[in-house]
C-alpha cells in the first residue's frame, strides 16, 4: 500500500519501522511531509523512505494519509489538505485530542479514523485505540487494522468518548509505570544497591512480571495474592501501600488524566 505520513516525529518514525518491519510497504512506497530539511535528509537516509515538504504532494501520492503533527500544527496542515483529497483516500490520525468532528470538518473528507496509540509503539509492544466514521469502509478498517498490530495491540471502539479513557489509561500508563519504577530504583539505591544493578533488578522485574501476567490464567489479584506470603516481606510492603491510600492515588491520576484529555479536546 502506498502511505503518506504528514510529520516525521518519534510516533510517525516508529509507525514507518513497524510498517517496512511487517513489510505493510516497501520504503519507497511511504512519503513523508516535513517541514524540516534536516529532518527529511534523516528520514530518507535512515528509512529509505521519500521525504518532501509539501503536505498537498505527500497526499497524492497515497492510499492512506498518517496525520502524525503536533496538535499546534493540525490547522496549517488542514489548511493545505482541505479538498484536496480524494474520496478513497483513508485518513488516519494519531494527533492527541483533535476530535474526529475537527479533522472530517477541517479536511472536507469524511473517511477518518482516530487513533490514540502509546509511546511502546516505537519498540512493536504498544496499545492503539481506534474509532472510525461511518465513511470507512470494511477494507479500510483491515488496512487500519494491519497498521495498529504492526505496532502491538489495537482495540476498536464505535465510542470517539473511549479514546479519552483510554488516553488516561494506555495512553498516559507508561508515563505511570516509568514513575513507579523510577521510585523502585531510587529506594533500591538506598538500600546500598548501585544505580546499575537496582536498575537492572527493577526492569526485569517489571517485564517478568508483566509476561507472567499475560500468559497466566488468574486475574490480578490472584496473582498478587500468589506472592504475598502471610507475615511475609511482600505483605509488609502492601501494607504500607494501602495504608497510604494507594489504589486512591492511582484512581485520582486517572481521572485527572480523563479530565484534561476530554478537556484538550474541547
Amino acid at each position: 500500500m502506498k502511505i503518506a505520513f504528514i510529520g516525521g516525529g518519534n510516533m510517525g518514525r516508529a509507525m514507518i519501522n513497524a510498517i517496512i518491519h511487517q513489510e505493510l510497504s516497501a520504503p519507497d512506497d511511504i512519503t513523508v511531509a516535513d517541514t524540516r530539511a534536516e529532518n527529511r535528509e534523516a528520514l530518507a537516509v535512515e528509512l529509505g523512505v521519500i521525504a518532501t515538504g509539501s503536505n498537498v504532494a505527500a497526499a497524492l501520492s497515497s492510499d492512506v494519509v498518517v496525520l502524525a503533527v503536533k496538535p499546534q500544527h493540525l490547522d496549517e496542515v488542514m489548511a493545505d489538505l482541505s479538498g484536496q483529497l480524494c474520496p478513497t483516500h483513508l485518513v488516519i490520525s494519531i494527533i492527541a485530542g483533535k476530535r474526529i468532528s475537527t479533522l472530517v470538518e477541517g479536511l472536507k473528507h469524511d473517511a477518518v479514523i482516530r487513533v490514540m496509540p502509546n509511546t511502546p509503539a516505537q519498540i512493536g509492544q504498544g496499545m492503539s485505540v481506534w474509532t472510525a466514521t461511518d465513511a470507512v469502509d470494511s477494507a479500510q478498517r483491515e488496512t487500519a487494522r494491519r497498521i495498529m498490530t504492526a505496532m502491538g495491540d489495537e482495540v476498536y471502539t464505535a465510542n470517539e468518548s473511549d479514546l479519552d479513557k483510554a488516553t488516561a489509561i494506555s495512553g498516559s500508563g507508561p508515563g505511570y509505570f516509568f514513575l513507579f519504577m523510577e521510585a523502585m530504583v531510587e529506594a533500591a539505591v538506598k538500600l546500598g544497591l548501585s544505580p546499575e544493578t537496582a536498575r537492572q533488578l527493577v526492569i526485569q522485574t517489571a517485564v517478568g512480571s508483566t509476561e507472567y501476567a499475560r500468559q497466566s490464567e488468574h486475574d490480578l489479584a490472584e496473582l498478587r495474592c500468589m506472592v504475598t506470603s502471610p507475615g511475609g516481606t511482600t505483605a509488609e510492603a502492601l501494607k504500607v501501600f494501602e495504608s497510604r491510600q494507594f489504589r486512591g492515588i492511582i484512581e485520582n491520576a486517572v481521572i485527572a488524566a480523563h479530565s484534561r484529555a476530554v478537556e484538550l479536546g474541547g
